[in-house]
């Protein structure tokens, strides 16, 4: 039976994972620019997400495998949960984690590096003369990379050797807990060094991009519903241009027919026409695609539904809305617990002994963890939502340098090294991520999930204690330090080794925590500027996308939405009382 349990949990990582590859393939494939795709750039971002991804979702897998020895109503191990299996599942969880931690770091401090000067190398009139060879590519590339390759070196070495929580005579460094987390060899504290640095570094993007992001993902998907079908918009568009273009031949048959030619009255009319004429044939075009003219069955049946499921974005724009606010709330809530509950505050990097104020999305969690896969559901939702909010801030901020603008990011107009950028940052956002769902969100199910212990009185201290007559549970925390606790209680192994590096390097610690406040500060005030103001393209974009701003401008308003969803699964235009000749050619010179 547990071999079945055990193998089950197993199949499903594998196929969330399944399900990552696809997620970042199609990010990948959607946001890099058609007109400069490389296969090198493609497959490491994708590789890259992947593993990120990956390590954000091992956590419920982790509880899961550990709760599993455990019965969480009678608050005593299960008869095949010997020490020895215990310890298996552990160690196995431990490869796996450190493995997934390894891949992140030499992707983002080696790989990705080396594949953005190997994409900078490429000269093509060379390589088509072939004075360039892969060798000398290869060569350019890695001279380059020498230097990442010493930051390695560097970080490692300096996690060797590093001086660790010199000062333990802390009440809380004689609790159990603590003692296993002390107890690990030089090569465990290099690489918690190492991470550690990461998480922080990527605390401090994370705050700006996922904060902001955050709280306009909801927003883009309430406000994304066009204003006007595609159908109508490619009869209106039609229809203006015909009207345009038969006043064009009026002043022109006014000139033909006069010595005089046009006055200059005319002429700045017939300069308005020609310029509304370029207007309204770029329209028409993008009228064609959008409703998918000149396109393969299945593209048309792939956009009649969308258009029909359309009005369950503006639905779930809420529901992402409902869910950032009860998640801000939960952090919160843990943040102020944290602050003032604390065992040891900045000395373990505010870690907390056990859970004092019940925050929403930590009891949800903990309540569905006892039926799984539920927990691992919500889990991978509130791990997307986090990712996609990062991206949309990304895309909403761009890849900055203190105030100038290096990168980018945009739906089918992203660099490949702009991509490669962009992915770099969401790896170390991603493991900010990783620590603030496991520290601030859900403590408690990151650290022991649903798992209970009886405590009662044990005769000897290998007895199991039995509540099954009286009702003593209590829920595992780091500082239950009874011997029933310690017979029954296992911690996850990703929430221990966040927790080595907050109690070995408390700065990392002290730094991540205070940076959440940051982030929920960061979050509200996004949130409450998205209410009552329309983000606005700047010059750049403006400038960039000139051939896009019809398009653009018809998401603005929520009044039709749902006449326009209906004329595009019908793929008949709707008239809405200004497809009339003046009113169109006034709203095309006006774009």
């Amino acid at each position: 039976m547990a071999l079945i349990q055990s193998t089950l949990i197993w199949v499903v990582y594998a196929v969330v994972i399944a399900l990552v590859i696809a997620i970042a393939s199609i990010f990948v494939y959607l946001y890099q620019s058609p007109r400069e795709r490389s296969a090198t750039v493609s497959i490491v971002c994708i590789v890259t997400l992947t593993s990120l991804l990956a390590t954000l979702l091992l956590l419920p897998v982790d509880v899961a495998l550990v709760s599993s020895t455990t019965s969480s109503k009678l608050g005593r191990r299960k008869d095949w949960a010997t020490d020895a299996r215990v310890d298996n599942i552990v160690y196995t969880l431990k490869i796996v984690y450190y493995a997934l931690y390894s891949l992140d770091a030499v992707l983002c401090l080696l790989v990705i590096p080396f594949t953005y000067f190997w994409y900078e190398e490429y000269d093509e009139v060379a390589a088509e003369e072939g004075t360039q060879t892969i060798g000398s590519r290869f060569g350019g590339a890695l001279k380059y990379t020498l230097a990442f390759i010493a930051l390695v070196i560097i970080l490692f070495l300096v996690g060797f050797f590093v001086p660790v929580a010199r000062d333990r005579s802390g009440a809380h460094y004689s609790l159990d807990y603590f003692k296993r987390i002390l107890e690990e060899n030089h090569g465990e504290r290099a690489l918690t060094f190492a991470i550690g640095l990461l998480i922080t570094v990527g605390t401090l993007i994370y705050i700006l991009y996922t904060g902001a992001g955050f709280a306009l993902l909801p927003v883009a998907f309430i406000k994304s519903a066009p204003a006007i079908s595609a159908p109508t918009l490619t009869a209106n568009t039609a229809s203006a241009l015909e009207q345009n273009r038969e006043r064009q031949r009026q002043l022109e048959g006014r000139s033909a027919g006069s010595s005089e030619g046009l006055s200059s009255k005319d002429h700045r009319e017939l300069d308005a026409l020609v310029r509304e004429e370029r207007t309204l044939v770029r329209r028409e075009r993008l009228a064609a695609e959008a409703s998918g003219e000149h396109s393969n069955w299945l593209v048309k049946t792939w956009m009649k539904i969308e258009a029909v499921f359309r009005p369950l974005k503006l639905l779930g724009g809420f529901v992402l809305m409902i869910v950032a606010i009860v998640v801000w709330v939960s952090m919160l809530l843990t943040g102020i617990d944290k602050a003032k509950n604390s065992i040891c505050k900045t000395h373990c990097g505010y870690i907390l002994g056990h859970i004092n104020i019940v925050n929403p999305m930590n009891w949800i969690l903990v309540k569905s963890a006892k039926i799984f896969p539920i927990d691992y559901v919500i889990f991978l939702i509130l791990v997307l939502f986090f990712f996609f909010s990062s991206v949309v801030g990304m895309a909403s901020i761009g890849i900055r340098f203190l105030w100038l603008r290096l990168f980018q990011i945009r739906s089918g107009h992203t660099s490949p090294q702009a991509l490669l950028m962009g992915t770099v940052m969401l790896t170390l956002m991603a493991l900010a991520i990783n620590y603030a769902v496991a520290m601030m969100v859900a403590p408690q199910y990151a650290h022991y999930g649903p798992q209970t212990y009886c405590d009662k009185p044990l005769r000897h201290p290998t007895d199991q204690p039995d509540c099954s007559e009286h009702r003593r549970l209590r829920p595992c925390s780091e500082t239950a330090d009874s011997q029933a606790a310690r017979n029954v209680c296992t911690a996850s192994v990703g929430s221990t080794f966040l927790d080595t590096i907050t109690v070995n390097f408390s700065f990392f610690g002290a730094v991540d925590f205070w940076a959440q406040f940051v982030f929920l500060a960061v979050y509200l005030i996004v949130f409450v500027v998205s209410l009552f103001r329309v983000p606005k393209l700047d010059q750049y974009e403006v400038e960039a996308d000139a051939e896009e701003e019809e398009e653009e401008g018809l998401l603005a308003s929520t009044g039709r939405r749902f006449g326009a969803t209906w004329g595009d699964i019908t793929g008949r235009p709707k008239d809405y009382g200004s497809s009339d000749g003046q009113g169109t050619r006034q709203t095309a010179t006006e774009s």
